[in-house]
């Protein structure tokens, strides 16, 4: 069958499912954008599907976040959590695709994602290797920034990264998780740089207790919910220190040392390693 005749039929399909209208915009780019090209099994079926060990979103959940994000033409727009590529393709479609910007932290994700977005005319979109709660600090400041993992707050590194009126959508929990479109409290000489505001983060059943602020509510940890987007499930957000274990990927774990050691790593540094496939 046609595949443009099979997209129609996925988008009136999402409209039904969905609880909000879908943008003008973003209707036309799930249109134009060929999700058999990242997801070649069964790419128009409503639910998510593994690729290449890496869980593709499905097409509901990818809508619901590109809406919640409001993405307009001409933002600055980082993904972090790059996947097969899909949602990068899709937002590349609305802002233009040099001003996206998708970062992972699984090298073969990264290969993945630019193959992919590369066989669907996407080249210009950037994908680059990077741990997720730091960002892109290289091309920031970022109208919006999707984060496609859960989180119960958002790393200060990627909102310090949001332009003056940036938003940033992510699921918010652990358990249970609702997606949720935040940006930082507007205050007049509010210090938004990474290391501002190091004291502990309170804990509690509410959102002011956990430093999240409603829209218009006087806030005393930075952020505002702009939106509300319903219930979604998203595998954990992991950032350097909550991995746990050993690396046993050898490349990995090179790359990691490397970046530490830097200009002054001494030749025959990674023959230090133990090579754990010889342990077992």
């Amino acid at each position: 069958m046609d595949e443009t005749a099979l997209r129609a039929d996925m988008i009136e399909s999402l409209e039904h499912r969905l609880d909000r209208p879908l943008s003008e915009g973003l209707l036309d780019a799930l249109q134009r954008v060929p999700r058999e090209a990242f997801v070649p099994d069964a790419p128009y079926a409503n639910r998510p599907t593994e690729v290449h060990g890496t869980r593709a979103l499905s097409p509901a959940t990818v809508a619901r976040m590109v809406s919640a994000l409001a993405p307009e033409e001409g933002d600055e727009t980082l993904v972090v959590g790059a996947g097969v590529g899909y949602t990068a393709a899709i937002l590349a479609e609305i802002v233009g695709a040099r001003r996206v910007h998708a970062i992972d932290v699984d090298r073969e994700l990264v290969a993945l994602a630019r193959s992919n977005l590369a066989s669907a005319n996407y080249d210009p979109v950037l994908v680059d290797r990077r741990d997720g709660s730091e960002g892109l600090p290289e091309y920031a400041p970022f109208d919006r920034v999707l984060l496609e993992a859960a989180a119960v707050r958002p790393p200060r590194r990627l909102l310090a990264q949001l332009a003056e009126d940036g938003r940033l959508v992510f699921p918010r929990g652990t358990g249970a998780q609702t997606l949720v479109a935040v940006r930082p409290r507007r205050t007049d000489g509010v210090d938004r740089s990474p290391d501002a505001d190091r004291s502990p983060e309170p804990t509690g059943p509410d959102d002011r207790t956990r430093g999240i602020e409603r829209t218009g509510t006087p806030g005393t940890d930075g952020l505002q919910i702009l939106e509300e987007a319903g219930p979604v499930q998203l595998r954990p957000l992991l950032v350097a220190g909550e991995r746990g274990g050993i690396e046993r990927n050898r490349t990995r774990r090179e790359d990691a040392e490397f970046s530490k050691r830097g200009y002054f790593a001494k030749q025959g540094w990674e023959q230090e390693w133990v090579d754990w496939e010889d342990q077992r």
